[in-house]
């Protein structure tokens, strides 16, 4: 039985693509770590820039608003701000935090009622959109929204998630702003 020795060329590429992979699996295993901490602070930076995003939103709401309802009076007493600190590797960020949210003061089922119906009046807006402006929580928000509905002052723009709602006549002439002719 004869067995051939490979030449030497063979060889010395056979041990050279294993030493090149060797060095390549070193190297990896130093980059990899790097890229992990990039990647999470990546991930820091987007859910900062969310944050933010959904304040300017709210302050966004807010402000529509109060440019709708001009009777509303902005209270002039100082609003307790925390102060939050985030902390990541390279610095310290301080972000304000409003502690507790401001609900319209002293505001009864038929005037909640009527504001919403003014707020629509001008765009439709979302139960999201309604519950930042006045304040209330989430179920309020849908209860009431369920009752101007089903009662007809407002319809419901079933083509969109969530729901947007705008207002009809019905809605309008209980505010006033036009006659039913029977």
């Amino acid at each position: 039985m004869l067995v051939e020795i490979p030449d030497v060329d063979v060889m010395l590429g056979v041990a050279l693509a294993f030493v090149a992979g060797l060095f390549a699996i070193i190297i990896y295993n130093k980059v990899k770590p790097l890229m992990k901490k990039e990647s999470e602070q990546i991930k820091s930076y987007i859910d900062r820039l969310q944050y933010y995003e959904n304040q300017l939103i709210d302050m966004r709401i807010r402000m529509d608003s109060l440019e709708l309802d001009e009777n509303v009076s902005i209270p002039k007493a100082p609003i307790k701000v925390e102060k939050k600190h985030i902390k990541t590797e390279h610095e310290e960020i301080e972000a304000d935090e409003d502690p507790q949210k401001e609900r319209m003061r002293n505001m009864n089922f038929g005037s909640a009622t009527d504001y919403v119906l003014k707020l629509i009046t001008e765009k439709p807006m979302t139960s999201r959109d309604i519950q930042i402006t006045i304040g209330r929580t989430r179920e309020h928000t849908s209860r009431m929204m369920k009752k101007l509905f089903e009662e007809g002052y407002v319809e419901r723009n079933m083509k969109t998630k969530p729901f947007t709602y705008y207002i009809t006549d019905k809605g309008k002439s209980k505010l006033g702003l036009l006659k039913i002719t029977s």
